[in-house]
């Protein structure tokens, strides 16, 4: 296994005998080297542990936006400066501006860029499916994908800038989470072609040739964490929905609390009314600029919906806080830049066109 040195923030010991293990925490202590236990996300370079199942670009199976194909099967190609699907973060601030034509940032530079973490669901119901789409058909990107089983994929290092959510891009790291997406309650026909009754109760069910090829353990039955469809209103239309399952509940939780722990001006938090009832509509231009936080692709742009009326904003925050107040994460060092098979040089993917500016 490959050997890491490291600054560590926390240590955690993987529980045994679960299908997807999540992390334990314990006291902090110093250590010099750790082996990769396959939860760690890469952000400028470094490796953090986050207590949940992570594959990287560069890991086996790994989706890999550094290259033209990308795909775990596919042959790796580095592409041209035109062929890249993702940029370099604007810096905000005179002290960055430097950052703005070079591709290394260190994590103390990040750490003054990064603020917000943008929540897509897929509409492609699986993230191999969502990858094959988002990277090779619309030449888009994002830093992580959250398949059905909570397995995460990273597919670049958190400090490039992702083409997934227009303005946010700059400032912003984003996931897309594998869900078919929400729809008009009265046209429930593409819901109905991916959930299904089976003996227990509702069940997620890949309709043939539209993502069968997923990498979720054929074992595996996905459900949703609610088993009715969630009715809610997003951009001021009523739409219908199925939860997420709970593996990506679990997965996102561990994630958010990474990140907002190595981000300090990411807030763990979520746009919230006076009442502190979830804010359901795009953000105004000041209210978005202000904003430091989590936040739906709804709340960037008028015209998306996602991450959906089903999806449960507390269930993450107070997920994600209890996670961070146990200070369970661990962040490692590798010597040098961990660049693995990178090449130099979302939004929800339904739509047809760029959103990189």
């Amino acid at each position: 296994m490959l050997k890491i040195r490291f600054l560590v923030l926390a240590s955690a010991a993987f529980l045994v005998g679960c299908a997807r293990p999540h992390t334990a925490s314990v006291a902090l202590r110093p250590v010099d080297e750790v082996d990769r236990v396959g939860d760690e996300i890469m952000v400028a370079g470094q490796l953090f542990h986050t207590g949940t199942p992570v594959v990287l670009w560069s890991d086996p199976g790994g989706f890999n936006a550094y290259t033209i194909d990308g795909m775990p099967d596919g042959t790796v190609r580095a592409p041209d400066a035109d062929d890249r699907v993702f940029g370099v973060r604007h810096a905000d601030g005179s002290s960055l501006e430097r950052l703005s034509t070079e591709t290394d940032w260190t994590l103390p530079d990040l750490q003054q860029q990064v603020d917000q973490f943008v929540l897509h669901y897929d509409a492609a119901g699986t993230s191999r499916r969502c990858f094959e789409i988002l990277h090779q058909v619309r030449g888009l990107s994002v830093h992580f994908l959250l398949d059905l089983d909570g397995t995460i994929y990273q597919t670049l290092d958190v400090q490039e800038r992702a083409w997934h959510s227009t303005k946010a891009n700059d400032r912003s790291i984003g996931i897309e989470i594998a869900n078919i997406g929400a729809y008009p309650p009265k046209d429930s026909s593409e819901l109905d072609r991916w959930y299904t009754n089976d003996q227990f109760e509702r069940a997620i069910r890949i309709p043939a040739g539209e993502g069968s090829e997923s990498d979720v353990p054929s074992q595996f039955v996905a459900r949703p964490a609610r088993s009715e469809p969630i009715v809610g209103r997003i951009q001021g239309q009523w739409l219908k929905m199925y939860d997420l399952t709970n593996e990506q509940y679990e997965s996102l939780i561990h994630l958010t609390a990474t990140l907002c722990r190595l981000f300090p001006a990411l807030t763990c938090d979520y746009p919230r009314n006076p009442d502190g009832s979830l804010i359901d509509v795009a953000l105004s231009d000041d209210a978005f600029d202000q904003y430091q936080g989590i936040i739906g692709h709804f709340h960037v742009q008028q015209n998306k919906v996602d991450p959906g009326p089903a999806f449960n904003w507390e269930r993450v925050v107070q997920g994600a806080r209890s996670l961070q107040s146990e200070r369970h994460a661990r962040v490692s060092t590798r010597p040098g830049r961990s660049t693995g098979s990178r090449g130099r040089g979302g939004g929800d993917i339904d739509a047809s066109h760029r959103e990189d500016d």
